[in-house]
């Protein structure tokens, strides 16, 4: 596993930036800043989609799913899956994973300590490996919710985003759902969209927006049925009354996001 390094940033760390949190360094704050100065609304979209998780994690549950898989979680912030899911039904189980060793010594500070929760380190490229760590923690015999929010596209196409989820669907049985976000350019103007890619394309950090055929041909295909609303941005994905804005605004989404039941 990689060991921790804070010469560089690192996207859970910036994340957890964007998101308000304290949990980065210098470093991570100015990738974040860089980010910031081309795009201000950054802030709003990452808050946009942890309140998508927190309805998905809902939704999932209020369809009898009581294991998650939540796979390159990053750092524990306000809403964690753990914390829906358990209070949607406090038999729930979640495990987490991430490659991030400072995600790992968060974790063990900030999760529930309980059976209900547990942490792997473990990389989304190898999904084996993953999968067979995650066989001692969850019955695969089961429905399961995988969890791949806000992680896609950090994934190069050449490393073959799409193979690693498919790979993890076909170990989970029938009845599973996928939980799924991604960034995408598609809501900006072509002009805004070059800036944000010139600034994210010269940062240390892999990001690969993908546009909303990309996402659905890569991740949305073979055996899922992608639930209504469908595949859609984070602020039309059943908003509630809860959340930030009161209109579905695409402006402030930054994300495609949805919600699909393996069928088969």
């Amino acid at each position: 596993m990689p060991e921790l390094d804070t010469s560089v940033p690192h996207e859970a760390r910036v994340y957890d930036y964007l998101l308000g949190g304290k949990s980065n360094y210098g470093v991570d704050r100015e990738a974040g800043d860089a980010i910031l100065q081309v795009t201000p609304q950054m802030p709003v979209w990452a808050k946009q989609n942890r309140q998508f998780l927190k309805r998905a994690v809902r939704f999932v549950a209020g369809e009898g799913i009581d294991q998650f898989l939540d796979i390159g979680t990053g750092l524990p912030t306000v809403e964690n899956t753990h914390e829906v899911a358990l209070a949607a039904n406090p038999a729930a189980r979640v495990v987490y994973t991430d490659y991030d060793p400072m995600v790992l010594a968060h974790a063990r500070v900030l999760l529930d300590a309980a059976d209900s929760t547990a942490y792997l380190q473990h990389d989304l490229r190898q999904p084996d490996e993953l999968i067979a760590d995650a066989r001692e923690l969850l019955d695969f015999d089961r429905p399961i919710a995988v969890m791949l929010v806000a992680v896609l596209h950090h994934l190069r196409d050449e490393e073959s985003p799409e193979v690693h989820v498919r790979r993890i669907l076909d170990a989970v049985p029938a009845g599973s759902y996928l939980v799924l976000s991604h960034a995408t350019y598609d809501f900006l103007t072509p002009s805004y969209a070059a800036e944000l890619h010139e600034v994210l394309s010269h940062s240390p950090m892999t990001f690969r927006a993908r546009s909303r055929d990309e996402v659905q041909d890569a991740f949305l295909t073979g055996g899922l049925d992608v639930v209504p609303p469908g595949l859609v941005a984070t602020t039309e994905w059943r908003m509630d009354n809860g959340d930030i804005g009161t209109t579905p605004d695409t402006s402030q989404a930054g994300h495609w996001a949805a919600v699909a039941r393996k069928t088969g």
